[in-house]
C-alpha cells in the first residue's frame, strides 16, 4: 500500500513495483470519482466493492492512492506500508513534470489545463484535515502495525 500527496511518486514507484516484483497494480483515482464533470466522489460503498473485487482477483497487488478513507480498507490486507512523505515544493516539482496520464485525462492538453488547481491542491497538503491530508496519512502510518517505511525524497 503507497499513500502520500499528490505528485509524491506513488504511481511510478507502484508501477516499478508491479513491473519489478509481478504485482497487479491498481490506483485508487480510478475508482474513487464519478465520471461526470464536475468531479465527485463515488460513494464509499462503490469504491469498497471495487476494491473487494480487485483483493479477490489478485492475491499479489501494489494499490496506492491519497484517499486515507479507501486506503483504510485495504490496510488489513497489505503486506506493507509505504508512506512518501515528500516535501510540499519536491511534490509541485514533480507535478510539473508529470508525463501525460491517459487513464485520468482525455489529453496531455487537458491534463495541463489542470495544473494550476492541481499545484494549489499540492500546496494545501500540509493545512487540510480531510482524508487527503498529511494528518490523514500520518494518522495511518503511525497506527499501521505492519512493516512500513516513510520515503521523503525523489531519490
Amino acid at each position: 500500500m503507497i499513500i502520500g500527496n499528490s505528485a509524491s511518486g506513488k504511481s511510478t514507484l507502484a508501477k516499478r513495483l508491479a513491473r519489478t516484483e509481478v504485482l497487479a497494480h491498481l490506483d485508487l483515482d480510478t475508482l474513487a470519482w464519478k465520471p461526470d464533470l464536475p468531479p465527485e466522489r463515488r460513494s464509499l460503498e462503490d469504491s469498497r466493492r471495487d476494491i473487494t473485487g480487485f483483493l479477490e482477483d489478485h492475491s499479489d497487488w501494489v494499490i496506492e492512492g491519497c484517499y486515507a478513507d479507501l486506503v483504510e480498507l485495504v490496510l488489513a490486507d497489505a503486506r506493507e506500508l509505504i508512506f512518501l512523505d515528500l516535501p510540499i515544493e519536491t511534490c509541485i516539482e514533480n507535478a510539473k513534470r508529470r508525463p501525460w496520464e491517459p487513464h485520468k485525462y482525455e489529453s496531455k492538453a487537458a491534463q495541463d489545463e489542470n495544473l494550476a488547481m492541481l499545484l494549489d491542491w499540492i500546496s494545501q497538503y500540509g493545512e487540510r484535515s480531510d482524508t487527503f491530508s498529511r494528518a490523514a496519512h500520518q494518522k495511518i502510518y503511525e497506527s499501521y502495525p505492519g512493516q512500513k517505511i516513510r520515503i521523503t525524497s525523489n531519490q
